[in-house]
């Protein structure tokens, strides 16, 4: 078994490696590898998109190296590898972006991402720090963390899931923000699992057994 991380320019692995690594020991799960071969991708049995910054600079970063999004799009639809986003790399299984252009995303879950807008005019964008997760459905990523549980966000965009099936988990950030959605083999988060402390690490725990 092999969870892959994959590596197109978009922001410091570092620490989600690390998160990966521990809970893989524990586990008992192989090892973790950062790459952005597109061989390796294909070979994996687990895969994990992280992402920081613009949603259109995210895609630009992936589709730029050749061959790469082949290789993700053949291991999650035709062989159902497990797949997890994280912060930006959730917003690409949307079906479009809307952050400063209109950009095509995955759509592996249906929905747009859309410049949070906070009803209280003093929560401030970025939504940026620790916020209380609600849980809205049941999933296996989820076993051991419960509403109330801490998740760390940094981000100004969130995605809105056009089907309220997909929608794991929210946060209230003056109104509702998506926190983690799922469908089939595939998850997201909004929030940063390396930097959520107990919670973040029980869902890569979870993720790395799941068997969708």
């Amino acid at each position: 078994m092999t969870t892959v991380l994959i590596d197109y320019d978009s922001g410091n692995l570092h620490s989600a490696e690390k998160a990966f690594q521990r809970m893989a020991a524990e586990g008992g799960h192989g090892p973790v590898v950062v790459t952005s071969d597109p061989d390796t991708v294909a070979r994996a049995t687990r895969i994990v998109l992280p992402g920081d910054g613009a949603f259109p600079a995210c895609r630009r970063g992936l589709q730029a190296i050749d061959g790469l999004e082949a290789a993700i799009r053949e291991a999650v639809e035709a062989r159902g590898v497990p797949f997890l986003g994280i912060c930006v790399g959730m917003q690409m299984l949307a079906t479009w972006g809307r952050e400063y252009a209109d950009v095509a995303g995955f759509d592996w879950v249906q929905g747009e991402v859309t410049r949070i807008a906070p009803a209280d005019p003093a929560l401030k964008v970025p939504h940026m720090g620790w916020n209380d997760l609600v849980i809205d459905q049941p999933h296996p990523v989820l076993a051991g963390i419960e509403t109330g549980d801490h998740a760390y966000f940094v981000h100004s965009y969130a995605m809105r899931v056009d089907d309220p099936a997909d929608l794991l988990a929210h946060v209230d950030y003056g109104g509702p923000v998506t926190a983690i959605i799922g469908r089939a083999n595939v998850v997201g988060t909004q929030f940063h699992p390396e930097k959520s402390q107990r919670a973040g690490l029980r869902l890569i725990a979870n993720f790395l057994n799941w068997r969708p």
